[in-house]
């Protein structure tokens, strides 16, 4: 019994990790369109910035490799599990897909409102990476904790050039109802969302890879197995 809970925990967490790197990097391609616009000339915010995309994509490609070590797809979550996605819902009123991303480039208050809900996001993500490093369902898995550990060697370098562009042109730091936001899409997530799929016998797999047709060259993501 034990073992099926630890096998359930462990499908789940990779299912919405896996999501969430592939709307991490997919994201970032509006914010480098945004980026190139507004700052043509600011070679080093946006070779950071790509920088951060390579590795969304990389991390993406292990969680994509780890699942097909075990023969089988990712459960089929969905946006509602993506911490960008709620994130950006509840700031812009409106899905990552719909953002109008001209909008962004044209309005400053909307470009600093995008670089600190993804300074957030990314912070949450590296204090999450280090809770999860002292789980013991996730200590079995070796192949997964070499996963974690390669994000948490990566993870403070991506929310440094957004908080680097903020202070660069003398733009605030998240406030307290801000950071509220987002202690709230991560609690929502770990008390309410992940009890739900985890006693849900009816959640599908996913029948194709999320990236699958895409014209993009490969990261090339360390070994896993």
């Amino acid at each position: 019994m034990f073992a099926w809970f630890r096998r359930r925990y462990l499908d789940l967490l990779g299912s919405i990790y896996i999501y969430n790197e592939y709307r991490g990097y997919t994201s970032i391609d509006r914010v480098l369109q945004a980026v190139r616009v507004r700052a043509p000339d600011d070679h080093a915010l946006i070779a950071a910035i790509e920088q951060h995309r390579a590795d969304e994509r990389k991390h993406y490609q292990m969680f994509q490799r780890w699942f097909q070590l075990q023969g089988r797809m990712p459960l089929a979550v969905d946006r509602t599990c993506g911490h960008i996605d709620r994130f950006v819902e509840i700031m812009f009123g409106r899905t990552i897909d719909a953002l109008d991303t001209q909008a962004v480039i044209d309005d400053d208050a909307q470009f600093e409102k995008l670089c600190r809900v993804i300074s957030l996001t990314e912070q949450r993500g590296y204090k999450q990476v280090h809770i999860l490093l002292l789980h013991p369902a996730v200590l079995r898995d070796k192949v997964l904790t070499r996963i974690f550990r390669i994000i948490e060697k990566d993870e403070p370098s991506h929310w440094a050039p957004y908080d680097g562009w903020l202070r660069a042109h003398g733009k605030r730091e998240p406030r307290w109802w801000e950071r509220a936001i987002d202690t709230f899409i991560h609690s929502e997530l770990l008390f309410l969302k992940l009890p739900v799929l985890f006693l849900n016998p009816f959640v599908r797999r996913r029948t194709d890879w999320a990236d699958a047709g895409e014209a993009l060259p490969d990261v090339q993501a360390p070994a896993v197995a």
